[in-house]
C-alpha cells in the first residue's frame, strides 16, 4: 500500500515522538535541565502537530496515546522520588500494618525493617518524605497495595504495576471524556489536549503521579451527572476524593446544578444535601479500615504541612512573601499560609452563588477557575498538580492550562543544582506567560473551542 504524504508525515512524527519519550524515560537525569528542555520542546512540537491536524480516525490517536505511555512501562521514574513512598505504604499494608500510623524514619532509626527493600525505599524517598506521615487517601493506598500484591520484592515490578493502573485510568478518561464532549457538542478530538499532552504522559505515566486515577473517577462522575444519576455521581466523586483530596474544593460549585430545574427550591436543596451526604458517607466508609485517633491527627498534620512549611513554584505567594519581608522579615508562610485557604473559600463561594453554573460547560468552567485560583495563590505548585486543569480545560473554551503545561517545566531548573534551589527569574517567566495568556483569553480572545 502506498502512503500519501500526510500519512507519511504522521508516521514520521509518531516515531519521532516515541524516540523522544524513550530518551526521556531511560536516559534523562533530573539534573540535566538543558537536555530536559530540548526533549520537552521536541515533544511539544509533535504534540501541536497532532492536535492541529484534523483527526478523522479517533481510534488511531487513542492507539498512539496508549503507545506513547507504554514506552515508559519498564522505566524507573527519573523526575520524582514519591513512588518510593507509594511502594513503602503498599508494602506496609501487605504486611498488615497501617501506613498512617508510623514514620519510615522511625523504623530505619530503630534498624527495624518492616517491609522488603526497606532501606532502599527509605533512601529513595529521602529524609524529608520519610520524616512525615503519609497523606495519601485510602483508594490511593489501594493502588499501592495492589502493587505490593503483585511485586512485593521488586521495586521495578511495583513501578510496573502502578504504571499499568495509571495507563488504564487514562484510557477510562478518554472513554468518558469523549462521551461528555459528545453530550455538550464539543468536537471529541479535544480530549487529545489531555491524552496526547507530553506533560500528562511524563508526569503521570512517567513519574507515577496518581492524578490520572483521581481524574478518572471525577470525569466518570461528571458523566453520571449529565445522565442525571446523581447518587452514582456522588459515589464516584467520593472515590475521586479518596485518591486525591483536591476534588473537595469542587463540592460547593454543584449548588446551582441541583436547584436549576427545581420549581421548588427546597426540593433541589434537599437533593443537594443528600448528594453531599452520599459523598461524605462514602469517603468515611473508605477511611474506616484505617481509622484510629492517631490517624486523624497524623493525617491533618501531614496535610497542613503544605500550607505551613512547603514553598515551591508559587506565584502570588512569592510576591506576597517579598512584600511581607519588607515589614516583618521572616516566616511569612506561617501567616500567608493561613490566609490562602480563606481566600480560596471566598473565591469559590463567589463563583458558586454569583456566577451562572447551570449548564455542563458553565459548571466545568467554574471547576476550572475555582481550582486555578487555588493554584495561583498556593505556596506549593508541583508540576503534576496541573493535570486537573488540563483535563477540565478540554471541556471549556479556555486554553491557558495548555500554556502552563509548557512553561511549568521551567520549575525543574531547581533540580539542576547540587543543592535544591529555585531560579526565581524562570519562575517569574513561567507565570508571566501564563497570566498573559489568561488575560488575553478573558478579555481579548474571540470565543472559539479547538
Amino acid at each position: 500500500m502506498i502512503l500519501n504524504k500526510e500519512n507519511r508525515t504522521l508516521i514520521v512524527v509518531s516515531l519521532t515522538t516515541i524516540i523522544m519519550y524513550f530518551f526521556f524515560a531511560y536516559t534523562l537525569e533530573r539534573t540535566e535541565f538543558l537536555s530536559f528542555l530540548g526533549y520537552y520542546a521536541i515533544l511539544f512540537g509533535t504534540y501541536f502537530y497532532f492536535i492541529k491536524r484534523k483527526i478523522s480516525n479517533f481510534q488511531f490517536f487513542v492507539g498512539i496515546a496508549i503507545l506513547f505511555r507504554l514506552v515508559f512501562l519498564f522505566s524507573t521514574p527519573n523526575l520524582s522520588q514519591d513512588f518510593y513512598r507509594f511502594i513503602w505504604d503498599g508494602r506496609m499494608l501487605f504486611e498488615g500494618m497501617n501506613p498512617y500510623l508510623s514514620l519510615p524514619e522511625t523504623f530505619i532509626n530503630q534498624q527495624n525493617l518492616p517491609v522488603n527493600q526497606a532501606a532502599e525505599l527509605y533512601a529513595g524517598m529521602g529524609e524529608l518524605n520519610g520524616s512525615h506521615y503519609t497523606n495519601y487517601p485510602p483508594l490511593n493506598q489501594l493502588c499501592f497495595y495492589i502493587a505490593a500484591i503483585f511485586a512485593n520484592k521488586s521495586i521495578l515490578g511495583s513501578v510496573l504495576v502502578m504504571r499499568i493502573i495509571i495507563i488504564l485510568a487514562d484510557i477510562g478518561i478518554i472513554y468518558f471524556g469523549k462521551k461528555i464532549l459528545e453530550k455538550i457538542n464539543i468536537p471529541v478530538h479535544t480530549i487529545f489536549l489531555y491524552a496526547l499532552n507530553p506533560f500528562i504522559i511524563i508526569e503521570l505515566t512517567g513519574n507515577l503521579h496518581f492524578e490520572s486515577v483521581m481524574l478518572f473517577f471525577l470525569i466518570w462522575s461528571l458523566y453520571a451527572l449529565l445522565q442525571k444519576k446523581w447518587v452514582w455521581a456522588a459515589v464516584l466523586i467520593a472515590c475521586s476524593i479518596s485518591v486525591k483530596l483536591i476534588p473537595l474544593l469542587f463540592l460547593p460549585l454543584f449548588y446551582q446544578w441541583f436547584i436549576k430545574d427545581e420549581k421548588n427550591y427546597l426540593n433541589g436543596f434537599k437533593k443537594l444535601l443528600l448528594f453531599y451526604a452520599v459523598i461524605i458517607s462514602t469517603v468515611t466508609v473508605l477511611f474506616l479500615p484505617f481509622y484510629s485517633v492517631e490517624l486523624v491527627s497524623n493525617y491533618m498534620n501531614s496535610v497542613g504541612l503544605w500550607f505551613r512549611n512547603f514553598e515551591f513554584n508559587a506565584s502570588v505567594y512569592y510576591i506576597s512573601r517579598e512584600i511581607g519581608y519588607l515589614f516583618r522579615g521572616y516566616n511569612e508562610i506561617a501567616i500567608i499560609g493561613k490566609i490562602i485557604p480563606v481566600l480560596t473559600i471566598l473565591f469559590v463561594g463567589f463563583i458558586t452563588f454569583f456566577r451562572k453554573n447551570v449548564t455542563p460547560k458553565q459548571l466545568i468552567t467554574a471547576l476550572l477557575f475555582g481550582l486555578s485560583f487555588y493554584y495561583f495563590t498556593a505556596t506549593t505548585m508541583h508540576p503534576w498538580y496541573l493535570a486537573t486543569l488540563i483535563l477540565l480545560s478540554a471541556f471549556t473554551k479556555y486554553r491557558f492550562p495548555m500554556v502552563w503545561s509548557v512553561t511549568i517545566i521551567l520549575s525543574y531548573s531547581a533540580y539542576s543544582n547540587e543543592v535544591f534551589k529555585e531560579n526565581l527569574l524562570l519562575v517569574g517567566l513561567e507565570y508571566i506567560l501564563v497570566y498573559g495568556f489568561l488575560v488575553w483569553e478573558l478579555f481579548f480572545k474571540k470565543e472559539k473551542v479547538l
